[in-house]
C-alpha cells in the first residue's frame, strides 16, 4: 500500500475493453448512443480501474475522518490540521468516514470528489478502506492509530510508550506504590503502548499494578466518571491513578468529588494528552503532554508530500511526550 498506481484514464479504460476512447468517452458522460452489453462492461471496467475523471490544477483538498464525537482531543488536532492547511492555502472537508457504504464506493467517492489526501483522525481505519483509499490513487495519513499501523501505513503520533514510563516515574517520585490504570478500547495501539509504559515501570521498581486495578474502556469521560467509582469503592483504593486521557481524568475527579474524595490530598491523578480541559478542571491536571497541534500539522504536511509524489524518510513519525506538574498530583498520606 506504500506505492500508489497511476490513475486510470480514458485511453487506459478503452484499451482494456477493446473499444475506442470515445465509446468510453460517451460511458462516462451519460450518453445513451452505446448498446447496453458495452457500456455494462465499460462500466464494470471503470469501478475496476477505479477511474475518477480527476485532473486539472484546482485548490488541493485534504479530507480529515473523525470517528465519534469531535472532543477536546480532536480538537486540538483539527487546530494545528487548520493552521498547517491555512499556509499552503489548502482547503479541509470533515467527514465521519464511509459509514455503511462499502469500502470501494467511499473511496471512488472521496477521489471523484476531487481530494488531494485523506487525514484520519483516531479512527478505526481498516485495511480495506486504506487499500481502496490506494487504489482510487488518494494518499492516506492516519494519526494516532487506534490498531497499530502496519508498515504500508503513513501515520503520526507520539511516544505513548515513554509517556507511560514518565507517568509511572512521577508518582513513584512522590512516594506512591499503589497505583490503578484507566485506559481506552483494550485493543487500541496508543492505549496499549501507554499501559505497557506505566506497567513496565512500575515491576521493575518492585510495584505491580494488580489486576483488579486496572480497566480498559474507552477514552471519553464516562469511562473515568464509572471506571473511577470502581476503583474509589474498593475496600483498598489506589493512592493514584494514571488515565489514559484527559477525559478520563476529568471523569475520576469528578467520580473523586461524589465520594468526597480530595484530589491530590487523597488521591493523585496523571492525565494524557494536555488539551484544555487539563487547565480548566479543578484541580488543574499533571499530565503527559503530547503535541497534537503538532501532530496535526505534520499529517498535513505528509499528506500534502504524497499528494505531491515526494517520498518520505519515515512511514512512522512519532513526536515527544513531555510531563507537566500541575496541582493533581502529590506525595500519598501517611
Amino acid at each position: 500500500m506504500s506505492s500508489r498506481p497511476g490513475r486510470a484514464t480514458l485511453a487506459t479504460i478503452a484499451e482494456a475493453a477493446g473499444v475506442s476512447i470515445a465509446t468510453v468517452s460517451k460511458v462516462v458522460n451519460g450518453r445513451d448512443d452505446v448498446s447496453p452489453g458495452t457500456r455494462a462492461m465499460v462500466e464494470d471496467l471503470l469501478r475496476q480501474h477505479y477511474y475518477t475523471g480527476r485532473g486539472g490544477s484546482r485548490l488541493a483538498t485534504i479530507e480529515v475522518v473523525f470517528a465519534g464525537p469531535l472532543a477536546a482531543y480532536s480538537n486540538e488536532v483539527m487546530e494545528g490540521v487548520l493552521q498547517a492547511a491555512a499556509e499552503p492555502g489548502v482547503a479541509v472537508m470533515l467527514s465521519k468516514g464511509r459509514g455503511a457504504s462499502s469500502a470501494t464506493a467511499w473511496a471512488l467517492g472521496v477521489a471523484k470528489a476531487g481530494r488531494s489526501a485523506v487525514i484520519s483522525v483516531s479512527n478505526e481505519m481498516t485495511v480495506e478502506d486504506a487499500t481502496a483509499l490506494v487504489r482510487a490513487n488518494v494518499p492516506l495519513v492516519v494519526v494516532d492509530p487506534l490498531t497499530p499501523a502496519g508498515n504500508d501505513i503513513i501515520s503520526v503520533g507520539s511516544t505513548n510508550y515513554a509517556g507511560g514510563i514518565t507517568a509511572a516515574e512521577h508518582l513513584l517520585s512522590l512516594g506512591h506504590t499503589r497505583m490503578a490504570y484507566i485506559g481506552g478500547e483494550a485493543e487500541a495501539g496508543c492505549n496499549q503502548a501507554r499501559w505497557q509504559g506505566f506497567r513496565s515501570t512500575l515491576e521493575s521498581a518492585g510495584h505491580p499494578v494488580p489486576e483488579n486495578l486496572v480497566l480498559h474502556e474507552t477514552f471519553r469521560y464516562s469511562a473515568g466518571l464509572t471506571g473511577g467509582g470502581i476503583l474509589l469503592d474498593r475496600p483498598d483504593p489506589p493512592t493514584a491513578v494514571f488515565a489514559g486521557s484527559d477525559e478520563i481524568a476529568v471523569g475520576l475527579l469528578e467520580a473523586a468529588r461524589r465520594r468526597g474524595v480530595r484530589v491530590p490530598e487523597d488521591l493523585s491523578v496523571v492525565g494524557f494528552d494536555d488539551t484544555q480541559l487539563a487547565e480548566f478542571c479543578s484541580p488543574p491536571l499533571t499530565v503527559v503532554r503530547q503535541p497534537l497541534r503538532e501532530m496535526g500539522r505534520v499529517a498535513v504536511r505528509t499528506a500534502l508530500q504524497l499528494a505531491s509524489g515526494d517520498s518520505l524518510d519515515s512511514h512512522h513519525v512519532e513526536l515527544a511526550t513531555s510531563l507537566v506538574v500541575r496541582a493533581s498530583t502529590a506525595a500519598p498520606r501517611r
